[in-house]
């Protein structure tokens, strides 16, 4: 299995044996494609599924620093903390394989915290907007969380093929 997330289309596609299994809409970096720590870009390139958090998580949990707060996302919760940048429901965090790139120094994804998550779903799909990550409807981000393994292979490109 191998994850394609493609930019400029705001789709990522889950592959088995080069079969497309599942498309999902996206929405990445509201800056666009980029891999310099401070960017808020989407970093481009090979990355691996490094670590996988929130397996046993309810929907909507919220997390802050890759730890869930207790909270369920709700109306009323976004309203007490306008503009939170909300990761929810479950996290992969992404690292990066190609030194340079999007591994060490100034471009290390890892350390740059990209993660594909969950976000309220009153947030837009199919255009950028996010600070950098990826984000995903909730019930999108469980399917796929429960579909990969640590590890798995996600490739990120600008342009859409």
């Amino acid at each position: 299995m191998w994850v394609l997330i493609e930019l400029a289309a705001q789709r990522l596609t889950l592959f088995a044996e080069g079969q497309a299994l599942r498309q999902y809409p996206v929405s990445t970096a509201a800056n666009g494609p980029g891999e310099r720590l401070g960017s808020g870009c989407t970093p481009r390139g090979l990355h691996r599924v490094r670590l996988k958090i929130g397996a046993d998580c309810p929907l909507g949990t919220v997390f802050v620093g890759r730890r869930p707060t207790g909270e369920i996302y709700s109306e009323a919760l976004a309203a007490a903390y306008p503009g939170r940048d909300w990761i929810l429901t479950r996290i992969l965090w992404l690292t990066g394989c190609e030194p340079g790139r999007n591994r060490g120094g100034q471009v290390d994804t890892l350390r740059r915290f990209i993660y594909i998550h969950g976000c309220p779903d009153s947030e837009p799909m199919g255009v950028p907007g996010s600070h950098g990550c990826i984000r995903m409807r909730n019930r999108d981000i469980i399917e796929l969380f429960a579909a990969i393994p640590k590890g798995t292979a996600v490739e990120i490109h600008a342009e859409a093929s």
